[in-house]
């Protein structure tokens, strides 16, 4: 036995499970009176935050709901859709918040999979939810999120979050995970198949992620974060827990629009936000009008595909300031960042949008990034040319994914999260992704499965064979193009506009191809659609 594991145990006074539900008690407690969300004409304090989310756990566990529970929402940016990411994990369950761009099948799929025993849902979506639920086989309980600033929708919930709040107790003693890997959030990706797979984190990974972002993004008690990315996508980056963590304050933002976002900037003394490469094109292509010049340089990390030259220039003309991160579900959102160096300073625009167009280097709370020979394991040459598979390990990479052993295993085969991208390691360590090795169509920072897609097409009587792949967009950065070949004898009974309406009725909206291409597909010669030939010709479509 080593001298150091003598009498040196573990106990409370040297060990305690790290959970990002700690940064709201601890701010509330050193900055009370601080403001800590602000919703249109509604703020609230950090004290008024802490509370509300204790009420919300304790409501829950009053019905209930313990540990390992699934507690699924459907909302915007909203103070309520902030609240549930620290009240549901308060009473040991976890959070599942539900992507509102998708249509009602796969809603439903999710709610089953997941097996959420309540829904909190924004009164906005009440269609959508009405109609997934009709095809859901299980109980849930529907709770009302009555926004005032919601766009119409009926109330079909027993109760409404307001009156839920009600049912819980604002000195609530919250439950501390006993294993920091304890499932804290569910989140749900496209994947490869036309099922979503079920991405779990824990306790640990959110808040050392939350404390990557604030490190990279450079967050203080001073920062004022704006709300336009989703909350729903990778729990808003993380950055839910990471500006609670620094004592900085929520700016809510229900649409991402550039109507709203100057005017939120200006007001709010907005200092950070995120968002995908489509944000900012909004914002460069925003009517005369509508943009307003700041007193002060706007941080915007964004991620996916890196913005280009001209799109940087405008961004940095209007007072921001772009950070290229890169990351996926299952690392919590942001694994990398193109970390700036000051000698870059000095460089043409069209050289820094060239250094800024690679992922770059690791997060200081992810342990490794690497591109690597997916044959021999080996890394890559620091050459920028030879091509591997990126690769990433850490605390911040998640469990795996939920019921599916399978696609686990191989996910973490080598004791590396494979991420299925392909790239290079330049000279001086920075990766750079250069291909998919996966048929993901990334479109406005949405993950699209092309075999969905797909699957829907093959299910229309006139299509006898369907590829879909990307076609690269200067707003969405990529949107579905569909190659079809008419089943025999109905050549003349399929438009366009039908293959759009059948698509429309079968996938959410961003789903459906913006481009259909009828012809006989290219095949090797065992009969396997040539994708690769069909990326080439999408590009000149």
């Amino acid at each position: 036995m080593s001298i150091f594991e003598q009498h040196l145990d573990k106990n409370p006074a040297n060990y305690h499970p790290l959970t990002p539900i700690s940064f709201l008690e601890r701010t509330a407690r050193v900055f009370p009176d601080k403001v800590a969300v602000v919703h249109g004409d509604i703020t609230y304090t950090y004290s008024e935050l802490y509370s509300r989310a204790r009420r919300l756990g304790s409501a829950l566990a009053g019905r209930g709901i313990g540990i390992g529970d699934t507690v699924a929402i459907m909302s915007p940016n909203t103070p309520a859709m902030l609240e549930a990411h620290y009240g549901v994990p308060m009473c040991g369950a976890v959070l599942n918040a539900l992507n509102y761009r998708l249509d009602a099948g796969t809603i439903s799929f999710t709610l089953q999979h997941g097996e959420a025993k309540i829904l909190l849902t924004d009164r906005e979506f009440s269609p959508v939810i009405r109609e997934a639920l009709k095809q859901h086989k299980h109980e849930v309980t529907v709770i009302d999120i009555d926004d005032p600033y919601a766009d119409g929708g009926d109330l079909i919930g027993e109760t409404d979050y307001e009156s839920l709040l009600e049912e819980g107790d604002s000195n609530y003693q919250w439950l501390v995970p006993e294993d920091e890997w304890q499932a804290i959030c569910l989140n749900y990706t496209s994947g490869t198949t036309g099922n979503p797979k079920g991405v779990v984190f824990h306790h640990r990974g959110a808040y050392l992620n939350a404390l990557g972002n604030a490190l990279t993004f450079q967050l203080d008690s001073r920062s004022v974060y704006l709300w336009t990315l989703p909350m729903f996508h990778c729990n808003g980056w993380t950055f839910t827990w990471a500006v609670t963590a620094v004592s900085a304050t929520h700016v809510c933002l229900r649409k991402v629009d550039p109507a709203y976002i100057f005017p939120s900037i200006k007001e709010n003394h907005v200092t950070h936000m995120c968002g995908a490469p489509i944000v900012l094109n909004m914002l460069v292509h925003a009517p005369a009008d509508q943009k307003i010049k700041f007193d002060r340089v706007v941080e915007v990390a964004t991620g996916g595909a890196a913005p280009p030259s001209q799109v940087i220039a405008e961004m940095e003309k209007l007072g921001f300031r772009v950070t290229h991160l890169y990351g996926l579900t299952e690392t919590y959102g942001p694994a990398t960042v193109c970390a700036w160096q000051n000698k870059w300073d000095s460089s043409s625009l069209d050289e820094r949008a060239a250094m800024m167009a690679r992922q770059g280097v690791n997060y200081p709370t992810l342990e490794d990034v690497r591109v690597i020979d997916p044959d021999t394991m080996e890394p890559v040459p620091h050459d920028g040319s030879t091509m591997g598979e990126l690769m990433v390990r850490g605390n911040t990479v998640m469990r795996g994914y939920l019921k599916n052993k399978e696609a686990t295993r191989d996910a973490f085969a080598g004791e590396w999260y494979h991420t299925g991208d392909l790239g290079v390691t330049h000279e001086d360590g920075y990766i750079e992704v250069r291909d998919r090795s996966k048929d993901i169509i990334i479109s406005g920072g949405e993950n699209i499965s092309s075999l969905e897609v797909e699957d829907v097409l093959y299910r229309h009587p006139s299509i006898m064979e369907a590829a879909v792949v990307a076609k690269p967009d200067e707003k969405w950065g990529e949107t579905p193009c569909a190659f079809i070949t008419i089943a025999p004898g109905k050549e003349h009974s399929l438009t366009q506009d039908d293959v759009t309406a059948w698509c429309r009725q079968n996938l959410a909206h961003y789903k459906v191809p913006k481009s259909v291409v009828f012809g006989p597909l290219p095949k090797t010669s065992t009969g396997k659609i040539q994708k690769f030939v069909l990326r080439e010709r999408a590009v000149d479509i």
